[in-house]
């Protein structure tokens, strides 16, 4: 029985795993592996792991979250098959604490990161390869986009571009040739961004991830000379590549409607978006018109007015998404998630980097898309903050408790009569705390 609580343990760390691989390339074998690793992952649970998951911020949230989506379910004014689709996309973020209870003991979750990576290395030699070889045979809908789209493809790679960054810093000291070679790979991915498939929304999380990185990592003098760097190369990039000036400069372009109608441009049709939902909301702000009435809703309002963009599915906003089925308590549970992700990552490590990258990402993204209810950027989200949270915990609590045995082999500060020594031995005990 012993041996067969351990494979299975080992069974699901991998599937965790396979899960990261599958997400840059394919839904189904996502869809497929994620409820693999649901049922594996049920069979390894017990009620003291999940109920002291279940008190932590981090996980109470997003499934108070789930369980006001489900109670909407009661005052949407759509029909029952309607009502459930609209319950679909909450039902990820129960993900979130099985992870941390998978992940929190000793799991694999390193392993789980490095496979995404391997993933994302794949994916980008592939990219480059179409970008250079357009002859090549593969049915690609975009230029150098292997699968899916160009928006995933750059988040994906804006996320690994950060991660590189960071071991680069942290090996800085050790080795140099190590650092450099790291700091090289990750021009690579920032490289393909500007110079082969651009998403705009990739664009304004890479420059939340940049000053991020540079509050992280410098103090003020060295923190001027990497902003200067990242200028001067952001200069460079935009002297070099037209393809990322057409990009940037098109949005004025599109917002214009004195040459072409604006629902017929990206830009103009998220403007569009956004107001009808506003609208919406305003006639039910609290607790809004019920899960699975986004659609309807939406549709309502675009034949109501002639001007706004018909055939709308969803607001192209996360916060707006929330409003229109959940009212203002949903946005406040959703900005709670998102907090109390973005402050369990506050901490030195490599994995709270990423952890916090990937909150960060999803927070940015999700002012310009509804990345939270989106299939591969929602389940980035949920994986990513998962793996990374549950591995952050058991750092901390391995951290703690080494302190504490540390503290029982030495004498106690407080018994030789020095009270500030004492007070530094129990600040000491946990570092890592954002407070």
């Amino acid at each position: 029985m012993t041996l067969d609580r351990v494979r299975l343990a080992a069974l699901v760390d991998y599937l965790a795993a396979a899960v990261a691989a599958s997400l840059p390339w394919s839904t189904s074998a996502t869809s497929i592996l994620v409820t693999l690793w649901i049922i594996a992952v049920a069979m390894t649970l017990d009620g003291a792991s999940l109920q002291e998951a279940a008190l932590m911020p981090a996980a109470a949230i997003p499934i108070a979250l789930l369980a006001l989506a489900a109670a909407g379910m009661l005052w949407a004014d759509v029909d029952w098959t309607e009502r459930l689709s609209g319950l679909v996309p909450f039902l990820k973020l129960l993900v979130i604490p099985l992870l941390f209870v998978q992940f929190g003991r000793a799991g694999r979750g390193e392993t789980a990161l490095a496979a995404f990576f391997a993933s994302a290395c794949v994916l980008l030699a592939f990219s480059w390869l179409l970008a250079l070889m357009p002859q090549f045979p593969w049915p690609a809908k975009f230029y150098g986009v292997p699968v899916k789209d160009y928006i995933i493809q750059s988040g994906v790679f804006a996320l690994c571009s950060f991660a590189l960054a960071d071991r680069a810093i942290a090996a800085w000291g050790k080795s140099r040739t190590k650092s450099l070679f790291l700091a090289g790979a990750a021009l690579i991915f920032i490289c393909n961004i500007v110079f082969i498939a651009v998403g705009r929304t990739s664009l304004a999380a890479i420059a939340v991830l940049f000053a991020l990185f540079g509050i992280r990592h410098f103090k003020r003098r060295a923190l001027a000379a990497f902003i200067a760097a990242g200028l001067a190369l952001a200069v460079v990039a935009w002297s070099t590549s037209p393809y990322l000036r057409f990009r940037v400069m098109h949005i004025a372009e599109e917002l214009d409607s004195s040459h072409v109608s604006a629902n017929d441009t990206s830009a103009g049709l998220r403007v569009g978006f956004w107001r009808m939902s506003l609208n919406i909301v305003r006639h039910a702000p609290l607790f809004g018109h019920g899960t699975g009435s986004t659609k309807a809703m939406l549709a309502q309002r675009a034949a109501a007015d002639p001007t706004a963009p018909a055939g709308a599915t969803n607001p192209h906003n996360q916060i707006l998404a929330t409003a229109i089925p959940l009212g203002l308590v949903g946005v406040v549970l959703l900005l709670a998630m998102w907090m109390a992700h973005f402050r369990m990552f506050l901490h030195p490590g490599h994995t709270a980097w990423i952890g916090l990258s990937v909150v960060a990402q999803n927070i940015v993204g999700s002012l310009f898309n509804s990345h939270l209810f989106d299939f591969t950027q929602g389940w980035l989200y949920v994986f990513g903050v998962g793996i990374a949270g549950g591995i952050v915990q058991r750092e901390r609590r391995a951290f703690a408790d080494s302190v504490l045995a540390e503290s029982k082999a030495t004498p106690a500060p407080a018994k030789t009569g020095d009270p500030a020594a004492a007070a530094t031995l129990q600040g000491a005990a946990f570092p890592l705390s954002p407070e």
